[in-house]
């Protein structure tokens, strides 16, 4: 079976963007997503420019402003003005949700979406228990185990290994998908996989 991966952080603009088409697409290629949050802010620490990207304030207009309401626009995703309220509180415990539905054998595709979309379509604190409790409830998960599990040893090993590997396999943004090994950045680039999900292209990633 094809490996799909999925490197993305929960409170990421352009992963609630391409949310919706890219679990459409993986569920028309009847092929299962292997979902990584990372800690977003490490990965790029690391592999990236710094925190500000490396931009000029014109620059960051641009990407974090302009290409977020076109896109959406295109996709036809709801999403608010502006960044959200809370978009710079700590994410350990968001992702921290995700790897403890999966910790639990749940398939977290609803539970991903409905965060992501609550974050950029309703302003929701992340960081904020009550608000987690009730993201979880909306996606038909039972929210009392799974926040039981955000602090444990086991999920905290999930997000370090799958922060680290973001990192060895030079991811430096979300999302970051993966097709059988072969790396594509970005939500614009989802009829690239869709094609690779049909059809892989030549050669490999990393290139020789």
């Amino acid at each position: 079976m094809t490996e799909l991966e999925y490197f993305y952080a929960g409170h990421s603009a352009f992963a609630y963007i391409g949310s919706k088409r890219f679990m459409e697409i993986a569920q028309a290629a009847d092929c299962p997503i292997i979902h990584k949050p990372n800690d977003l802010r490490k990965v790029i620490e690391v592999n990236g420019p710094g925190p500000q990207n490396g931009k000029t304030p014109e620059r960051r207009a641009y990407f974090s402003r302009r290409e977020i309401e076109r896109w959406s626009e295109f996709r036809g995703v709801e999403i608010m003005r502006g960044i959200p309220t809370y978009h710079h509180h700590e994410i350990t415990r968001l992702n921290g949700v995700l790897i403890a539905g999966i910790l639990h054998g749940h398939n977290i595709d609803l539970l991903a979406h409905t965060m992501l979309e609550a974050h950029w379509r309703d302003n929701a604190d992340l960081d904020d228990e009550k608000t987690l409790a009730a993201i979880i409830t909306s996606a038909g998960l039972d929210s009392k185990p799974i926040l039981d599990a955000v602090a444990s040893p086991e999920v905290a090993t999930v997000y370090a290994q799958n922060t680290e590997e973001a990192i060895e396999r030079s991811v430096f943004g979300s999302p970051t998908y993966f097709v059988d090994g072969d790396m594509f950045y970005g939500q614009d680039h989802l009829d690239l996989i869709e094609r690779a999900l049909q059809k892989p292209f030549s050669r490999t990633w990393p290139t020789d």
